[in-house]
C-alpha cells in the first residue's frame, strides 16, 4: 500500500506522542492537531471553539487560499481534532462545562482518540486503514485467506 508523504508524517508523529506520554486532548500543542503541526497551536485560530467542526474567517480565507499545513487543509485540521477529541470521550466543542473523560491521558483514551485518528487520517488519503488487523484473522476452508507477508507488505 502506497502512503502519502503527510500521512507517514502524520503517523510518525502521533507514534512517537502516544509513547512519550505527549499526547493530552486538552492542550493545542499536544492533542492530534498540535502534534501533527509539530507542536504549535497556531492552528486553533482556525476556528472560534477547539473541538469546533466550523471554520472562522481566519480559517476560511486560508481554505479559500489553498494553504496547507503540513499537508492538511484548515478543514481537515478541524475533521481530525474533532474526530480525535469525540473518540476520547469529549462533547464538542470543548468547554469546562460539557463532558469529558476523567482521566484525559489515560492511555486507553488516547488509544481510542487515535485509532479513529488513523482510521480518518487513511479514508482522506484513500488508503486501506493500516490498524485494521481483521485480514490476519480471515479464513476460507480452514487456512489463512491471505498470507501475512501481503498483509504486511
Amino acid at each position: 500500500m502506497q502512503m502519502s508523504t503527510r500521512l507517514v508524517s502524520a503517523l510518525r508523529k502521533l507514534y512517537i506522542a502516544f509513547h512519550n506520554n505527549m499526547l493530552n486532548p486538552e492542550c493545542c500543542m499536544q492533542c492530534a492537531v498540535g502534534n501533527i503541526l509539530d507542536h504549535t497551536d497556531s492552528w486553533k485560530n482556525l476556528s472560534d471553539y477547539h473541538g469546533a467542526l466550523k471554520l472562522n474567517y481566519v480559517g476560511k480565507v486560508h481554505q479559500n487560499l489553498g494553504r496547507k499545513f503540513n499537508g492538511y487543509s484548515p478543514i481537515e485540521l478541524l475533521q481530525i481534532e474533532a474526530t480525535f477529541l469525540e473518540a476520547c470521550g469529549y462533547k464538542l466543542p470543548l468547554h469546562f462545562k460539557n463532558d469529558k473523560p476523567k482521566n484525559p491521558t489515560d492511555k486507553d483514551i488516547l488509544f481510542n482518540g487515535l485509532s479513529e485518528v488513523v482510521k480518518l487520517l487513511c479514508k482522506m488519503d484513500h488508503v486501506s486503514n493500516v490498524m485494521d488487523y481483521t485480514k490476519l484473522f480471515e479464513f476460507e476452508n480452514e487456512k489463512p485467506r491471505y498470507k501475512i507477508a501481503d498483509i504486511l507488505a
